[in-house]
């Protein structure tokens, strides 16, 4: 697909996108989400003269809408500027985060980074004995039968729990067609029932699997192919004063959260 291009001022604008994928935005925000990155992902693609961009990807996953939002922006603008786009993953691309590995052309990781994860979870806690132990009467009132949907507070209903299979079940569909859509026939076509199974691999396994290209840091591919003197050039948000002076010393509750689900989730893949 990359042609060698051998020239002394060639620059690969590179966008890191690392941590948890989700919606929240705000001061101090670090949550992948399209609000965030979009005009960091425009201003990637904004360099004429380079013939790629890349992307470097640390993510255990997240949101599976902005996980869709993040990678159609980069797959849409790679189509307008006629680019390619390479990733390299870090530690893990896993669920949310491999789908916006999969945006790219070719996928390169580490030995040990983690991959795949391809499915849909949704992590609860239930609290019904909680409240009886307390003695705190719960009171809640709806209109329509299933507006209470999943109520932590209340026993679990089948009803419910099939409705959220089902709406899972939709998601890993959709989830399942993007990456058959990216990879192609670069997937084993004798594993895939494995491959979409929700499980994980790392480094010389994800790649017999097709879910990555090859082993090599973003220094040695990038040099392979525009020869020594390529230059990365990294996208950063420009921050306003507000930000660079509370940014680093504030953390709201929702930033707090954030950093608590990251850590869960890393976890996950022994992270």
């Amino acid at each position: 697909m990359f042609k060698k291009i051998f020239s002394k001022n060639i620059q690969i604008p590179t966008l890191r996108l690392s941590g948890v994928i989700a919606s929240q935005s705000g001061l101090g925000s670090t949550s992948l989400s399209i609000n965030n990155l979009e005009k960091l992902i425009e201003k990637l693609f904004s360099d004429k003269k380079s013939p790629a961009v890349a992307i470097i990807i640390n993510s255990p996953g997240g949101s599976p809408t902005q996980s869709s939002l993040i990678a159609k922006k980069i797959i849409e603008l790679a189509k307008e500027k006629n680019k390619s786009v390479i990733a390299f993953v870090e530690d893990v691309a896993a669920s949310g985060g491999y789908w916006l590995a999969c945006a790219a052309d070719e996928i390169y990781i580490d030995q040990n980074s983690v991959l795949g994860s391809i499915g849909v979870i949704s992590p609860g806690f239930g609290f019904v004995d909680l409240l009886k132990k307390v003695g705190i009467e719960r009171r809640v009132y709806t209109s329509g039968k299933s507006k209470s949907f999943l109520d932590p507070f209340k026993e679990e209903k089948k009803d419910d729990i099939d409705r959220l299979k089902d709406i899972q079940e939709q998601i890993h569909d959709n989830f399942i067609l993007y990456v058959k859509s990216r990879r192609g026939s670069k997937l084993n076509q004798s594993k895939l029932e494995e491959i979409f199974s929700g499980l994980f691999w790392v480094g010389d396994k994800a790649i017999d699997l097709g879910l990555a290209d090859g082993i090599g840091s973003i220094n040695q591919i990038l040099q392979k192919k525009f020869g020594k003197k390529v230059k990365i050039k990294m996208i950063n948000q420009k921050k306003s004063f507000l930000q660079r002076r509370f940014s680093s010393s504030i953390l709201n509750s929702d930033e707090i959260l954030n950093k608590i689900e990251e850590k869960v989730m890393l976890s996950r893949f022994g992270l």
